[in-house]
C-alpha cells in the first residue's frame, strides 16, 4: 500500500495564534512536526498542508513538501481531504501540526489495522491519570467497545463516574488519524454534523455518518501545543 502522511498547519489557531511558527529549540514547532514524522521511515511522502504562505515557506525553504490549500476549512481533515484527492495513496495519514514528538511505534501500530479490511478509519489514544486533565476541556476524552472501536468523543468527562467505587479507566483521544483514502473523501463530502459542531471534534462527523474509528493504545506521545504553557512543557521535554 502507497502511504502518504499529511499534516495540517493552520496558521489564525484559534487558542494560540501562529503556534506553530513559534520557535522550538533550534526549529519552529511545525518543522519539528514535519521532520519526525519523516524520520520514522514509514511514509512514501509526508507534506504540510496549509492555507499559509509563511509555513509553506518555512516548509519549502528547508527542503520540505508543502501544498497550499486552496479552500477555507472548518477542520484539519477537511484541509488534508482537499490536498489527498489528486494523490495517489491508499492510506493517508494525518499527523496534527502541533505534534511536534511524533514517533514510529504508535504510527507503525495505527497503519496495522488496516491489515483488517474492514477498518476505514483508525486513531489513536492514550491513558489519561491526571483528574485536573480528566475535566480539562481542552483534552478531549474518547470511549470505546470491547474491539476497541470507538463508542464517542467528548470534551466533557466520559464515562461519568456516578458509582464512585467502580474502578474507571480515562483515555485521551491524540488527533492523529489514520484513513483509507475514500473514507477521507467521504469525510469531506459529508456536511458538518450536530456534534461535531457542539463539541468542536471533527471525529465526531464519522461517528454520525455510522463509521466508528478503530482505536489505538499507545503511551504518552510528548506534549500537543494549544497553549503557551504547552510550548513551554515542550521545550523542557525537548
Amino acid at each position: 500500500m502507497k502511504i502518504v502522511a499529511l499534516i495540517p498547519a493552520r496558521y489564525a489557531a484559534t487558542r494560540f495564534p501562529a503556534k506553530l511558527m513559534q520557535p522550538l529549540g533550534k526549529k519552529t514547532v511545525i518543522r519539528h512536526t514535519r521532520d519526525a514524522t519523516v524520520a520514522t521511515g514509514l511514509f512514501d511522502e509526508v507534506m504540510v498542508v496549509t492555507d499559509s504562505e509563511i509555513i509553506y515557506h518555512e516548509i519549502i525553504s528547508h527542503g520540505g513538501k508543502a501544498i497550499m490549500s486552496k479552500k477555507n476549512h472548518e477542520s484539519g481533515t477537511d484541509r488534508i481531504a482537499e490536498a489527498a484527492e489528486n494523490l495517489d495513496a491508499e492510506i493517508i495519514v494525518n499527523v496534527q501540526g502541533d505534534e511536534p514528538f511524533v514517533k514510529k511505534e504508535p504510527l507503525e501500530k495505527l497503519l496495522q489495522q488496516f491489515d483488517n479490511t474492514t477498518v476505514r478509519v483508525a486513531s489513536l489514544m492514550q491513558v489519561l491519570k491526571e483528574q485536573s486533565l480528566i475535566e480539562d476541556p481542552n483534552y478531549v476524552k474518547v470511549v470505546v467497545d470491547k474491539k476497541m472501536n470507538s463508542l464517542f468523543f467528548s470534551r466533557s468527562v466520559i464515562p461519568y463516574p456516578r458509582e464512585k467505587n467502580f474502578p474507571v479507566t480515562y483515555y485521551e483521544h491524540i488527533g492523529v488519524y489514520a484513513f483509507r483514502k475514500r473514507a477521507l473523501l467521504d469525510f469531506t463530502a459529508w456536511p458538518m454534523t450536530p456534534l461535531e459542531s457542539a463539541e468542536k471534534i471533527e471525529c465526531l462527523r464519522f461517528l454520525e455518518n455510522g463509521v466508528p474509528l478503530r482505536m489505538v493504545l499507545t503511551e504518552y506521545m510528548g506534549v500537543e501545543i494549544d497553549t503557551p504553557d504547552d510550548l513551554k512543557k515542550a521545550a523542557g521535554l525537548l
